[in-house]
């Protein structure tokens, strides 16, 4: 059984979702990258406050795998701009881990299904199965 979050907990992952946010949007226009989209989609924090899953949204998808990479080699710099960012707020700034999040992709695939007159709910097999996390 899954423990539920405390607000603390969703209080600091939003916190940090909407920090990580601005950061890379930061760091996306500092880089003179055109045509990347990153956003944030969602941030747990664990009961300790030691560990954030990091969940991110990446567009365009062709290149969403190299983006992610080159993000999770930089995530100590990334880390670090954080922690000067709410150096006020959190007195420890928690590890980041990041995952890619796929909802937007199975959404995606359920409708293009529905289209083509398939019926996912009734031949889930046709969908790929998601990673559960």
């Amino acid at each position: 059984m899954e423990k539920q979050e405390t607000p603390r907990q969703k209080k600091i992952g939003t916190v940090l979702q909407q920090e990580i946010a601005a950061l890379l949007q930061k760091a996306i226009r500092k880089g003179n990258v055109s045509n990347l989209m990153i956003s944030v989609t969602k941030v747990n924090v664990t009961s300790d406050l030691s560990i954030a899953k990091v969940y991110l949204s990446i567009f365009p998808n062709d290149q969403a795998s190299n983006y992610f990479q080159n993000l999770k080699e930089n995530k100590s710099q990334l880390r670090h701009d954080l922690s000067q960012n709410m150096k006020n707020q959190l007195r420890r700034i928690p590890e980041l881990n990041f995952y890619l999040d796929d909802s937007l992709d199975y959404i995606e695939r359920i409708e293009q299904e529905l289209n083509e007159g398939k019926n996912p709910i009734k031949n889930p097999e046709n969908l790929e199965s998601r990673q559960k996390r």
